[in-house]
């Protein structure tokens, strides 16, 4: 079964690119949304493995949205899903909002791969940070790493 995830950006043209590289790469794309409120909803409905959201959303925020999704995992209805940030600014433009951010990690928008969603899960499971529940599962299921998923205590 391919990792699934949800793509949240508010430009249509790269939420198709995104997902046909994605899909060519073996990954599931379960949904696209361009604002918070469809992100949320189709978060909670498709259960996606991983969330990548951009952190421009037009008038809205990808922080807040990753800050939502971090609390609604903790509330009755778990999203379960480890969010990474995207955008096409340089990470450096959001270091700090970044490292205080829920999210699993960021990714510039030139360097989107099935493999660097990989390395960012794995960092993360290395870590041992709290709230990123489905990284081990999440990454055994990415191309090439069938059997290799680790349980996490």
């Amino acid at each position: 079964m391919p990792l699934r995830c949800l793509l949240v950006d508010d430009n249509d043209a790269f939420l198709e690119a995104a997902r046909v590289l994605l899909e060519r790469e073996g990954m599931q794309v379960a949904g696209m949304a361009s604002t918070i409120a469809g992100a949320l909803r189709q978060a909670r409905a498709l259960r996606p493995d991983v969330i990548l959201v951009d952190i421009g959303l037009g008038e809205e925020s990808g922080f807040e949205l990753a800050r939502l999704l971090a609390a609604d995992g903790q509330g009755g209805q778990s999203v379960g899903a480890d969010v990474v940030l995207i955008s096409a600014q340089a990470e450096t433009d959001y270091t700090d909002l970044i490292a205080e951010s829920p999210a699993a990690g960021f990714l510039p928008k030139s360097e989107l791969s099935a493999h660097r969603i990989s390395q960012i899960l794995n960092r993360q499971l290395r870590a041992g940070q709290p709230g990123f529940q489905l990284a081990g599962t999440a990454i055994g299921r990415l191309p090439g790493r069938r059997n290799q998923a680790h349980a996490r205590s």
